[in-house]
């Protein structure tokens, strides 16, 4: 049933988990490190750093969901001065939880400039005109998807029906544009999601897109679908269901990155950890 909802690999004994659902971004999590995902979801330890381009797209996404809110209620367009203001807003919220790292080349200005850039270009763009009524934004869907695994929790930045179609929408900022193939490469979040929100219009086709915003002195914003494949959802839950094996049989470890690494708000407990 779904709702409607507004080193080795050794064995660290999990603590009880009191919530009784689980996430993509939590899978996602614990697909890229392990330790990572006990860090936040088990021992549940603040984030002491988080990187300015997170906070960018994390203040983006609520600019939108802002301007996508006012467009479901009937009020007027959002002005470009009204959507900075939330912009600037969330960026401070997410100040006060952890330490904001600028890499390289940003500072507060430069962020500043980008995010001024892209709310433009969000504006002017087909993304910010959905075509048809607006049935959720920021909408969250749960229900069973894996016999044994706790019910998936889905975030859906925007749901919209036409006469045809109903289109589930992810928004997403990134440092360049996205290809079809990688589109089609990050589809596993949507076409499980897609699962939920069938279950409340049964009958009505499903588009599944994302809504790409670059990061870039000149923001490109496009819309990228992805295609409707039964195959892939069913090996989307084989891997859903075996993470979360692994996540109750308490198999927690490092996985080092380069990449990674870096940016990760747990890296002095992962330095100290024992295993």
């Amino acid at each position: 049933m779904t709702t409607l909802l507004t080193s080795p690999t050794q064995k660290t004994p999990a603590p009880k988990v009191e919530r009784d659902y689980i996430s993509f971004s939590a899978i996602s999590t614990y697909q890229q490190c392990p330790l990572k995902y006990y860090f936040k979801y088990v021992e549940q330890l603040p984030e002491e750093v988080v990187s300015a381009s997170l906070v960018l797209g994390g203040a983006i996404h609520s600019a939108a969901e802002f301007h996508f809110n006012e467009l479901m209620i009937g009020n007027p367009t959002p002005d470009h001065d009204t959507l900075l203001s939330v912009f600037w807003d969330a960026w401070r919220d997410r100040g006060e939880e952890a330490e904001i790292q600028f890499g390289k080349n940003d500072d507060v200005n430069s962020i500043g400039k980008m995010a001024d850039r892209i709310l433009r270009e969000f504006r002017q763009s087909d993304l910010a005109k959905p075509h048809g009524q607006i049935l959720g934004v920021e909408e969250q869907l749960r229900g069973e998807l894996v016999p044994g695994v706790p019910e998936l929790l889905a975030r859906i930045d925007l749901i919209v029906e036409s006469d045809d179609a109903l289109t589930v929408t992810d928004l997403k900022t990134a440092r360049s544009r996205w290809s079809q193939d990688q589109a089609e490469d990050s589809g596993e979040q949507l076409l499980l999601y897609s699962e939920l929100v069938r279950r409340l219009v049964p009958g009505k086709e499903l588009r599944l897109e994302f809504a790409v915003i670059t990061k870039a002195a000149k923001p490109v914003a496009e819309r990228l679908t992805v295609t409707f494949d039964p195959r892939r959802i069913a090996r989307t839950k084989q891997v859903v269901e075996r993470v979360w094996g692994a996540i109750e049989s308490g198999r927690f470890y490092p996985a080092p990155s380069p990449i990674a690494c870096g940016g990760c708000p747990f890296r002095d407990p992962c330095r100290k950890w024992a295993g």
